[in-house]
């Protein structure tokens, strides 16, 4: 299983305007309040873990766009989530990059 699969952010907004992808913040509450993208479910890197994963994100095959402040924490959610077995997980980096809309 491919766990490091990285899309541009371009090919993210892209994914998020189509619809039917859980858009996943893996950054810390107070960064996530801070302003996060539109939309976003928050879910701590640290918190990743069967149960909590299983609340944000419904299905094993449900499409996961994940991202956090720079993107290494979001390589390594992406990763922790394919090992407990979702199979459709991309990660498009870090929100200091994202050139699109924030909301707080």
């Amino acid at each position: 299983m491919e766990h490091d699969q990285k899309i541009s952010q371009e090919e993210a907004r892209e994914r998020m305007e189509a619809g039917d992808v859980i858009v996943l913040d893996v950054r810390e509450q107070e960064e996530y309040d801070s302003g996060h993208i539109p939309g976003a479910v928050l879910l701590p890197l640290g918190a990743i873990d069967g149960e909590s994963a299983a609340e944000a994100i419904p299905e094993k095959d449900d499409t996961v766009l994940v991202y956090c402040r720079s993107g290494s924490r979001s390589k390594r959610a992406a990763k922790a989530l394919a090992e407990l077995g979702y199979t459709d997980v991309y990660e498009f980096g870090g929100i200091m990059t994202w050139p699109y809309d924030v909301v707080k």
